[in-house]
């Protein structure tokens, strides 16, 4: 999201101890390293509720289906950025625009973790040009399906053929080590319930000097349990979100550096706003003066891979 998008009021710096007092809470963050059964039903969830926003069968729930290229542009994505696009990319998953965050060049090869229909990965496309190469992975066959029916509209709007789509889990990337220049993700990290195996990956696969923009959602504080309880939270990104601060423990520990964390609450306050059924669902479970961007908010994460 571009600091042009967001209210001056509602822009905030993260500092190195935002949500340090902050317990576990959510179904993925309480140990370290969950077991392989608790991982894998985590997955299997995510995988059933993602194959059925690809399918039709379900609308988004972490973003607002009818109105994804509103939500596009309300989160900082420009108009010249989306009329390429194909109409079948764009689900309205996202929580902000990490390939402005990336400052993408021409040349460039660009990996996006759970690239779903292909919305961030057609677009960095376009950004790194003919000598450049975007790649999507997604664990999750029917996104990955629809991303690669996308893909004779992409050549024919851009020109260009330069993006490509695996089959992967984020948590085992099948990229080889130190091979693309930046990683990108778009509300994904939140749903591994691997999460710090995930930023080893980032940093496995990136070339020495390589960085990484990713737009999640992190806690300000623990959700109230009957939130962090609720399948559509998960599956919506919510529930598997992590303080603030373990976001920026897991880069570093990585082996990342400068690390820099931007809060971005404008984000969840206009899907209450806009009556996202899931932030609605929420809202349900909050006291009147609350409101859920005081417990989650939109983080941009940008980092680099020591040269």
């Amino acid at each position: 999201m571009s600091k042009e998008a967001i209210p001056s009021e509602a822009r905030n710096e993260a500092p190195e101890s935002a949500g340090q007092e902050s317990p576990c809470c959510g179904p993925s963050c309480c140990t370290e390293d969950p077991s392989p059964a608790d991982s894998n039903a985590l997955r299997q969830t995510v995988r059933q509720g993602y194959a059925s926003i690809a399918t039709g069968q379900a609308r988004s729930c972490c973003g607002s289906g009818e109105g994804a290229d509103d939500l596009a542009r309300a989160i900082g994505y420009g108009a010249h950025e989306l009329a390429d696009l194909p109409e079948a990319a764009n689900l309205g998953l996202s929580c902000g625009n990490p390939t402005a965050l990336a400052g993408l060049q021409p040349g460039e090869v660009v990996l996006d973790l759970g690239s779903g229909a292909g919305f961030d990965v057609f677009i960095a496309g376009q950004k790194v040009g003919p000598q450049g190469r975007a790649i999507g992975v997604d664990m999750t066959p029917e996104m990955l399906d629809r991303a690669r029916r996308n893909l004779p509209v992409y050549r024919e709007r851009t020109g260009l053929d330069n993006v490509e789509f695996r089959l992967g889990e984020i948590e085992h990337l099948p990229i080889a080590d130190a091979s693309v220049d930046v990683v990108i993700s778009n509300c994904v990290i939140n749903l591994s319930p691997e999460k710090a195996q995930v930023w080893r990956e980032i940093a496995r696969v990136l070339r020495p000097g390589g960085r990484v923009a990713v737009s999640d959602l992190a806690l300000r504080q623990p959700l109230p349990p009957a939130v962090a309880e609720m399948v559509e939270a998960l599956v919506g990104c919510v529930a598997g979100a992590v303080p603030v601060s373990q976001t920026k423990a897991m880069a570093r520990d990585a082996g990342l550096v400068e690390i820099r964390l931007e809060e971005q609450g404008a984000y969840i306050d206009a899907m209450t706003d806009w009556n996202d059924p899931l932030y609605a669902k929420i809202a349900e479970q909050l006291t009147k003066d609350v409101r859920a961007s005081d417990y989650v908010t939109s983080l941009g994460v940008n980092a680099r891979k020591p040269g």
